[in-house]
């Protein structure tokens, strides 16, 4: 794995059979070198021999023939003293990125990993050597013990398309660190033995956020001024359009007990909320708290990972009941019916993963009961949800993997009405009951060690178990991206655009408006500026726009934000 070819150099001669000579004897070094080490099973860094890389004529006598002579002694396996005649040749003027390769070669030999790095970055700098520079980086990394930087510089070497040798060692490299390095290198087998024994019996994890953030249309106002349709006297409605300010807050606590070795058993709290300035205003705040308990089972080993997750969950939603025309409660029977949206969910979930390499499987399972607030005059939301699902997923490199999904759910209401082909809801319809069925792909490329974009395609049918009057089609294309430029700064964007097909249904449920359509547009950009391991900044914007011809669910809405999170 850890093995090396250093570049010999030359004076540099008019001739270009001079050229021809010292390619064709590189080419027989490194031919030589690979019959050696390629039945040790090793990954070998290819040079290839180039005469744009020989030294420059502008050197002295005394700096070239040091680096020889620091060549003849790293052949001999004399690293120590090749590196006291590098540094003597850069003490005397020569400073080429050959020398800086050779030297941070000869310090990756000696096991001084942070000058060879120092040494290979410099070498990197020239086009002809940043392929084999960049396989070397992530070599020395290795050998440092650092396992995640050595696939960054592996990536970066598979990545370029100048040299197809320094490729296939590149994925070679990568594939052996993902399926066999945790089993073969005594150093990671110790450190990982290391951790484990270091492993906390119990330990509190505790995340805050709180910011400040801006809210175009705090309560979805329609664009437009509409005809009102459901209502028989066929108003026309000019909503008002409410804009404002707001307190994002988030906190969660968590503690577990870690008294297995690979599992973990866990109570988690979380409180979530937006809360607005202004009279009319705080009519839009919304908070929810959860508390979720379980255990996870969570082992790798090799290639191999299997992660078991249980819990169960009960969390409380508030929020008013808004008329989004207005921003007032709204009223039924001549009754407020402000807390019809709050609610009560509870029930437990399971989820696995089973990875075997470049193969991985997943299961869920979840069961909750939604318990509405009784507004009196109007049929509660009360309904059960159950939801089974799958997926698959592979990796054909370690830079691009694709997962089929697949899910099953149902929610079924407990004295909520169905609707009748006509669009009426009769009290002495059946509950309402709809199942769903999804299937998704999703396909992710990583482009760099720090860049990787995503796309996905889901198609969701929902069948109203009634009469079909609420059934649709659902066409979700989703894409997704991640920068991390350093290691302090993140960029995330999503954006998914969803167009849902109603093959029975009315706008507004009257069949004079005609067919209901409906087309949504979500996308949301996230900034992240880590100061340390406990604080960092995170800027946030969130866009969603709604079509359709049932026109009091059309709307535009931006939010903007920028919180401060800290973290335990």
């Amino acid at each position: 794995m850890r093995q090396v070819i250093v570049f010999s150099g030359a004076m540099p001669l008019p001739l270009p059979c001079y050229i021809t000579r010292m390619t064709r004897s590189l080419g027989r070094l490194v031919i030589r070198e690979i019959k050696r080490y390629r039945s040790a099973g090793g990954v070998i860094a290819l040079l290839a021999a180039v005469g744009c890389l020989a030294l420059p004529g502008l050197a002295s006598a005394d700096a070239i023939a040091s680096f020889h002579d620091g060549n003849r002694l790293f052949r001999d396996d004399l690293y120590w003293a090749a590196l006291l005649r590098y540094r003597e040749a850069a003490e005397a003027g020569l400073d080429t990125p050959l020398l800086h390769f050779n030297t941070g070669v000869a310090h990756y030999k000696a096991q001084q990993h942070i000058r060879a790095r120092q040494s290979l970055l410099e070498a990197a700098q020239a086009p002809q050597l940043r392929a084999i520079s960049h396989y070397n980086l992530g070599l020395n990394a290795y050998a440092a013990g650092d396992v995640d930087e050595a696939l960054g510089w592996f990536r970066r070497a598979a990545d370029q398309q100048q040299n197809e040798k320094i490729r296939e060692y590149a994925f070679a490299a990568i594939g052996r660190l993902n399926a066999q390095i945790r089993t073969t290198d005594p150093i990671l087998v110790r450190e990982e033995q290391r951790r484990e024994e270091q492993r906390p019996v119990a330990g509190f994890d505790i995340r805050a956020r709180i910011g400040f953030g801006s809210d175009d249309n705090i309560f979805r106002a329609p664009s437009d001024p509409y005809i009102d349709f459901a209502d028989p006297t066929l108003p026309i409605i000019v909503p008002e359009t409410f804009s404002g300010t707001y307190l994002p807050v988030d906190f969660r606590a968590g503690y577990a007990i870690n008294n297995l070795p690979y599992e973990s058993f866990f109570g988690v709290y979380r409180m979530e909320g937006r809360f607005y300035d202004g009279d009319t205003e705080n009519n839009a705040d919304e908070y929810f708290h959860e508390l979720r308990f379980g255990s996870e089972y969570d082992r790798r080993e090799d290639s191999r990972r299997s992660r078991v997750y249980s819990a169960f969950a009960i969390a409380q939603h508030d929020e008013q009941y808004i008329d989004p025309d207005t921003g007032n409660p709204r009223i039924s029977g001549g009754e407020e019916i402000t807390d019809r949206m709050n609610y009560v969910r509870y029930g437990p979930e399971i989820n696995t993963v089973q990875r075997f390499g470049n193969f991985g499987l997943g299961l869920r399972l979840k069961g909750q009961i939604w318990d509405y607030e009784n507004a009196g005059v109007v049929p509660e939301y009360d309904h059960e949800y159950f939801l089974i699902g799958g997926n698959v997923q592979y990796k054909f490199l370690s830079s691009s993997l694709v997962r089929l999904t697949a899910e099953k759910s149902s929610r079924r209401y407990g004295s909520r009405p169905s609707f009748d082909l006509n669009g009426d809801q009769f009290i002495t319809n059946p509950a309402v009951r709809y199942d769903y069925v999804e299937y998704g792909i999703l396909a992710r490329q990583r482009i760099t060690d720090d860049m990787w974009f995503g796309f996905g395609y889901e198609l969701l049918f929902r069948e109203d178990r009634f009469e079909g009057y609420n059934d649709f089609t659902r066409d979700s294309y989703g894409f997704e991206f991640q920068w991390t430029p350093g290691p302090r700064f993140k960029v995330e964007m999503n954006a998914v655009y969803r167009l849902y097909d109603y093959p029975n249904a009315f706008a507004f449920n009257n069949p004079v408006a005609g067919p209901k359509t409906l087309e949504t547009i979500d996308a949301e950009i996230l900034a992240t500026w880590r100061f340390n391991r406990h604080y960092r900044l995170e800027a946030e914007l969130d866009y969603r726009e709604t079509a359709s011809t049932d026109t009091r669910i059309e709307y535009d809405r931006t939010r903007y934000s920028l919180s401060f999170v800290w973290e335990l």
